[in-house]
């Protein structure tokens, strides 16, 4: 089968000058260790792969991965993946929004001309982590002051 790939500057018109996401635009048949095997080999922060709607709100489906690990949701991906779901041909099923199903539910983006927009999921949990050991090979090489660094943790999206 020949899967349709596209890569999305988002929040830049100009070319090699956005945040890139790869979708994936018809990734029926994938099962999941092809979507992270293919995520990890395009080498960005995060790939999207397009489904079918499950829900009949949703005019399609995303699984969104940060190389090998599936989020339930995250902003660039969100908004790379519309656009390139509308320039493939998609017609959302209301006119000026578009919904996204995602694994932290169904998020609604606003199509105004060529601008995308959407609301952030409601936040479900936030508050202090556990120290991380290794955040120390982190602060060393990076020259990052103790202070600056952040033990908190801020969640969106189910988990």
């Amino acid at each position: 089968m020949t899967y349709r790939f596209s890569q999305v500057d988002v929040f830049s018109a100009d070319p090699c000058l956005g945040n890139p996401v790869a979708v994936i635009l018809n990734a029926e048949g994938l099962d999941d260790e092809q979507l992270r095997r293919f995520s990890v080999w395009t080498n960005l922060s995060e790939c999207t792969f397009v489904l079918p709607a499950t829900s009949p709100e949703a005019d399609y489906r995303v699984r969104i991965f940060s190389m090998n690990t599936e989020l339930p949701f995250a902003g660039h991906p969100t908004l790379g993946t519309a656009r390139a779901w509308l320039e493939a041909g998609g017609v959302p099923a209301t006119d000026g929004m578009i919904v996204q199903e995602c694994a932290a539910g169904l998020i609604p983006i606003r199509v105004e001309d060529e601008i995308l927009s959407f609301a952030a999921p409601s936040l479900q949990r936030g508050g202090p982590v556990e120290p991380d050991p290794s955040m120390g090979s982190v602060k060393g090489p990076a020259r990052v002051a103790d202070e600056k660094l952040s033990e908190r943790c801020t969640v969106s999206a189910p988990v």
